[in-house]
C-alpha cells in the first residue's frame, strides 16, 4: 500500500500502465510539461537591487517567516500561561537558526564552490542545521532564564512548522532545494535555480510546504485539545522528521553514507528524538487515565 502510494506520487503512470487511463495521463503529462517550461521566467529569485545589494526572494519570505513565527510563538505563550518574555528565546532561536542553516548548507556543500561565495549565496539554508541552531540557542536562553523547557519549546511547535513552510515557498521562489527530474504535469524547471537547471523537476519546497501546512495545523489542534505538551514535542518531531526523510528520496543531496544525505540522518535522528519523548510520555497518560477513571 504504501509503495502504491509512494510510486503514484513519483510516478502516477505506474498505475494506469498502458490502459486508456495511461494514454489519457500521457496527453495531459505533455500538455502541462509544455506549460511549466513556459512559464519559467515566471520565477522571481531578486525582487530588486539596491547597487550590488541584492533583496531576493527567498530572503524576503524568510524574514516573513521569522516574524509570523514570532507572532505566533507570543501567542501560544500567553495562551498557555507562559512569560510573554520567553520571547526573546524565539529572537535568539532565529539568529541562531539562520547562522546554524548556513554554516550547515556551507558544509554540506563544500565540495562544490569557495566557501565565501557559498556563504554569501542569494540562497542556500539548511533547515536541520536551523533547526539545530535555533533549538540549540533558544534552548539555552530558556535554561538561563529558568522557564520551563518542555512547555516552552511545546508552544514554539506552530512557529517552527509554519515557519519552516513559509521558508520552503521562499526555497521555491529562488529555485532552490528541488528534486530530481520528472515528468509529471506539475514538474518545474529553475533556469535560475541555484543550480540552474532548464529540466522540469520535482518541486520538492512545495511538497514539503504542503506537508508542513498540515502538521502545523495538527499541532495547533492538539494544543488546543490541551494534549501534554511532552506528547505534542514528541510528535512533532517525529511528523517533521518523517516528511523530511520521505521528500528526501527525490532530492538531488549528495548521499554520505548508506545511500543516506545528511539530511536523512538528521531526518532519523529527529524521528528517534521524537519516538523516545512519546514512549517516556505513555505510563504518565495511562497513570492520568487511571486517576480520572478511579475518581
Amino acid at each position: 500500500m504504501v509503495t502504491s502510494w509512494f510510486c503514484w506520487l513519483v510516478r502516477p503512470e505506474c498505475l494506469f500502465g498502458d490502459s486508456w487511463a495511461g494514454r489519457r495521463w500521457e496527453r495531459a503529462r505533455a500538455t502541462w510539461q509544455w506549460r511549466s517550461l513556459s512559464t519559467d521566467s515566471d520565477m522571481y529569485p531578486v525582487l530588486f537591487r539596491v547597487g550590488s545589494f541584492e533583496v531576493t526572494s527567498f530572503g524576503a519570505m524568510v524574514a516573513v517567516a521569522a516574524l509570523v513565527g514570532l507572532w505566533l510563538f507570543r501567542r501560544e505563550l500567553r495562551l498557555s500561561g507562559l512569560p510573554i518574555d520567553a520571547t526573546d528565546a524565539g529572537i535568539i532561536g532565529v539568529i541562531g537558526g539562520l547562522l546554524g542553516a548556513k554554516l550547515l548548507w556551507t558544509v554540506e556543500h563544500a565540495s562544490e564552490a569557495p566557501i565565501s561565495d557559498l556563504l554569501f549565496s542569494r540562497g542556500g539554508l539548511s533547515w536541520y542545521g536551523g533547526l539545530i541552531g535555533g533549538v540549540g540557542a533558544g534552548l539555552a536562553c530558556i535554561v538561563l532564564k529558568g522557564w520551563p523547557v518542555v512547555r516552552t519549546l511545546s508552544a514554539a511547535t506552530p512557529s517552527l512548522a509554519f515557519g519552516h513552510l513559509l521558508g520552503r515557498i521562499g526555497c521555491f521562489l529562488v529555485g532552490d532545494d528541488y528534486g530530481t527530474p520528472s515528468n509529471l504535469p506539475w514538474a518545474v524547471a529553475f533556469p535560475e535555480g541555484l543550480p540552474p537547471t532548464t529540466v522540469p523537476v520535482h518541486p520538492t519546497q512545495l511538497y514539503e510546504a504542503v506537508g508542513l501546512g498540515v502538521l502545523g495545523w495538527l499541532v495547533l489542534r492538539w494544543r488546543r485539545s490541551r494534549v501534554p505538551d511532552r506528547i505534542i514535542l514528541g510528535r512533532y518531531l517525529v511528523g517533521a522528521g518523517l516528511l523530511r526523510f520521505v521528500i528526501e528520496f527525490i532530492r538531488v543531496n549528495q548521499r554520505v553514507a548508506f545511500g543516506l544525505s545528511t539530511a536523512h540522518l538528521v531526518s532519523l535522528a529527529a524521528l528517534a528524538v521524537g519516538t523516545g519523548m512519546l514512549v517516556v510520555s505513555q505510563p504518565a497518560r495511562r497513570t492520568v487515565s487511571s486517576d480520572r477513571n478511579r475518581s
